[in-house]
């Protein structure tokens, strides 16, 4: 028996994951070949670009060429009969919402599946090409009135890179605040109303019937969104049974029996909560353009013996494109000529310029330093490193967490089953002659406020909303239930080490002066050069010596050696500063005590620098990321309150991992990862520990952060990207927040099941007493509110959650 390995990528070009259908497909395919044994994917868990398919076989019965070549018949026969497309939405602001797409686009001739994204405001499609088409799925989306467009049209799979994003000017937000926040405002009219009418009944003798028009009127601002959203669905033949419908029956069920106030403080309640979701989701929305505008737009190319500057994706494969010092570097490529320090951290997360010579990668998106750079192209716009970050933010966004798949199957089955139920109680009796009509009637309004999910629809967003607003009053950024929940259940956390773990703001650690040479001498000399450059590096030696308040002298013009050092003189003589290569070319002879205090340096993860003024060589400083002062701590309350794994992420070389590592105390170092590689890390953690946290503050952080369980980003020094894609924002970068946020989550965890257990025991209680006559309505509604303000009051429990491992 023997077996070989096809990249997945090759067979089916298309696929944007592993679970899609399609490799499901293409495995039925080739499993029944004669001489085929066994298909199975290899070498990959969720990445298309590394998993293989590996095909055992029976060389007696069929060669190597043509299993391989079975192989790719098989994977285009599935490429060409299937598609997969993403189109971008316009703003949609709540799971009910996106339901109904959901299930319009499904029911779609030739659609197989379709998974709306809420944060990423786009509907992912898998189609079959026999029965329909990109551009017939695109009409159907304009007809639904959810603009599709742009990006599924400029390719058939709709891999886009970060200068295309099916921007349409239409789509963008409305710039008046009450427009923006619609419905937040028409809510917060609704609980206004109802509050003021409330009032004036209860102590100031408002007339009932002035009192019922005042609360119809706080039922059209509160239910108007839910309205119009199942009205406009049943126009237009897509009517389903959900939260919203439910809602609006059991307001109207309440209005029947003559309980207004419950009704409208329903709609109240649920409308705010879609407005706070819809609020929170448009921040989301900015991620990707936030990472677009990372790159240049424009490149400027060597072509035909003179530069021209052209669009970034019309630039080619082997195209040089020239960087002049400070620019952003516009492609992914390889450095043909020139030297310079580039600041890889948007991509990296590498703390210091790293030096680039020529032959050295680049990234678009990275800063260039000082020199200039001509790089040849090795990429073209969509498959640069910084589109592949773009790429798997949105394929994370587009997944939906099991919990989210369980609620809809949930919902599915309830609401269609009270409205049922409802139905047959109202109706059965009399045709029986059980019950007279009226009181069939009057059983069937009793069983619909009964059944009405009051607690259940209060109890899980008050649980929330209080948990939110704790978190917030401790300085935590949650966005959302989901995420609330998710936090309480991770058993191992990723770490980035640049601006999480440490500072993100290099500092003189070591001062190794030589013989005979006092510490402040040496500083004070390499500070007075320095404090000419603004290298990261060398404004950490101004720091230093102004710290230990040391007088400055004047230096003359610095003589920048690019990816080496600086020259210039101190008190007449000349100074150079720099790594161990600006003495290379034969300018001096490094003492070996020198090189025994660099290595040493290197070896405890240190950025280097060498000072010689005049014949002598002053000594060594060495410079590194200090970490936050309570990492260990916050690192040890986490293990305290469950968390089983503690890894840190980041871009910079072993040495420096390592080093950071062993003094905050995590339990494994992954260094020198590009984003995909973050990516995959946390992949992996997955699979080991099924729910992960990822903390970091970077773009490079992105999509780590949105392929985590729960992304956790630090709100003040983190960038936008890091921020939008995160789940929760710690903020004034308080990382002794964290043990906090998951000890919050846990307790919210606790109650939301509380609360859930006692609402639908409530409710399985008042089903049978109304259906048997047991209860009437009044005292349906008093158990029924009852059980609202016990969850209600069960979930403010979480305003006085603290922080008991600080303690």
């Amino acid at each position: 028996m023997n077996k070989t390995k096809i990249d997945l990528a090759i067979l089916l070009p298309e696929v944007p994951d592993v679970r899609d259908a399609c490799v499901e497909r293409l495995q039925q395919l080739l499993s029944p070949i004669r001489g085929i044994q066994q298909v199975h994917l290899v070498d990959g868990d969720r990445s298309v670009q590394e998993a293989k398919v590996c095909l055992h076989y029976d060389p007696s019965v069929v060669s190597l060429s043509d299993v391989e070549q079975k192989a790719r018949a098989a994977g285009a026969r599935v490429t060409e009969q299937f598609g997969h497309i993403v189109l971008p939405l316009r703003a949609i602001g709540s799971e009910d919402l996106a339901h109904r797409i959901e299930a319009g686009l499904i029911a779609l001739p030739g659609v197989l599946s379709a998974s709306v994204s809420l944060p990423g405001q786009q509907a992912r499609i898998e189609f079959d090409r026999e029965k329909t088409s990109n551009d017939a799925i695109n009409q159907a989306i304009r007809e639904m009135g959810y603009i599709g467009g742009g990006r599924a049209e400029k390719s058939k799979h709709a891999k886009i890179g970060c200068c295309d994003h099916g921007r349409d000017e239409d789509h963008d937000d409305p710039k008046g605040f009450l427009a923006r926040n619609k419905e937040l405002a028409w809510s917060l009219t609704a609980g206004l109303i109802l509050a003021i009418t409330w009032l004036a009944a209860r102590y100031l003798g408002l007339p009932r019937p002035a009192a019922i028009a005042l609360y119809f009127l706080s039922y059209g601002f509160g239910g108007y969104d839910l309205a119009s959203h199942t009205f406009r669905s049943i126009r237009k033949g897509r009517f389903s049974f959900d939260i919203d419908l439910l809602m609006l029956l059991a307001a109207a069920g309440a209005a029947v029996l003559g309980q207004f106030t419950e009704g409208a403080f329903l709609l109240f309640l649920f409308s705010l909560a879609h407005a706070l979701e819809h609020y929170a989701l448009g921040r989301a929305r900015g991620a990707i353009k936030a990472l677009s505008d990372l790159a240049p737009p424009k490149a400027r190319i060597h072509r035909d013996g003179r530069e021209e500057e052209v669009d970034v994706e019309d630039v080619l494969i082997g195209d040089v494109a020239i960087v002049r010092p400070g620019e952003r570097i516009p492609v992914d490529g390889r450095v043909k000529s020139g030297r310079s320090a580039v600041n890889q951290a948007p991509v990296t997360g590498e703390s210091v310029p790293v030096e680039k010579d020529v032959g050295a990668d680049v990234f678009a998106g990275t800063v260039n330093g000082d020199g200039a750079l001509e790089v040849e192209t090795t990429k073209a716009a969509g498959d640069r490193t910084l589109d592949r970050v773009v790429q798997l933010v949105e394929e994370a966004q587009t997944q939906k967490a099991p919990t989210q798949e369980f609620t809809d199957r949930f919902e599915r089955v309830f609401v269609p089953a009270v409205l049922i139920a409802d139905l047959l109680l109202i109706v059965i009796p009399p045709l029986f002659g059980w019950w007279p009509w009226s009181l069939s009637f009057y059983r069937g309004m009793a069983l619909l406020v009964a059944a009405s999910p009051c607690a259940l629809a209060l109890g899980t967003p008050a649980s929330v909303l209080a948990a939110i607003a704790q978190a917030a009053r401790n300085g935590v950024l949650i966005k959302g239930g989901a995420h609330l929940e998710n936090l309480g259940t991770v058993r191992a956390i990723a770490l980035d080490k640049t601006g999480t773990l440490t500072l993100g703001k290099p500092e003189v650690t070591d001062v190794v002066p030589a013989e005979g040479v006092e510490e402040r001498e040496l500083l004070r000399v390499a500070a007075a050069v320095e404090r000419r450059s603004q290298h990261p590096l060398a404004q950490a030696v101004v720091r230093r010596a102004e710290a230990d308040k040391i007088d400055l002298p004047a230096a003359s013009d610095l003589e920048s050696i690019t990816a080496r050092g600086v020259r210039s003189s101190v008190d007449g003589q000349a100074v150079e500063i720099g790594s161990l290569r600006l003495w290379e070319s034969g300018s001096g002879t490094v003492p070996a005590s020198i090189k025994d205090a660099v290595k040493k340096l290197q070896d405890n993860g240190r950025s280097i620098i060498v000072v010689k003024h005049g014949e002598r060589f002053l000594g060594t400083l060495g410079v590194a990321d200090e970490p936050r002062a309570n990492v260990v701590e916050v690192l040890n309350r986490l293990r305290k309150v469950g968390i089983e794994k503690l890894v840190m992420l980041t871009g910079d070389n072993r040495g420096v991992g390592d080093a950071i590592g062993k003094r905050v105390g995590v339990d494994e170092v992954k260094a020198e990862l590009l984003p995909e590689a973050k990516v995959e890390a946390i992949r992996d953690l997955l699979t080991r520990y099924q729910r992960v946290a990822m903390i970091g503050d970077g773009v490079n952080d992105a999509p780590a952060l949105a392929n985590a369980t729960v992304g956790i980003a630090m709100g003040g020094s983190g960038t936008a990207v890091a921020l939008e894609t995160a789940d929760v924002a710690l903020m004034g970068d308080d990382l002794g927040k964290l043990p906090f946020a998951v000890t919050l989550s846990r307790k919210a965890r606790s109650v939301i099941r509380q609360n859930l257990y006692i609402s639908m025991g409530v409710i399985a209680f008042l089903v049978v007493a109304t259906t048997t006559g047991i209860f009437g309505i009044g005292l349906t509604v008093l158990v029924h509110e009852g059980s609202t303000l016990i969850v209600i009051a069960n979930a403010l429990r979480l305003l006085t959650v603290k922080d008991s491992t600080a303690e």
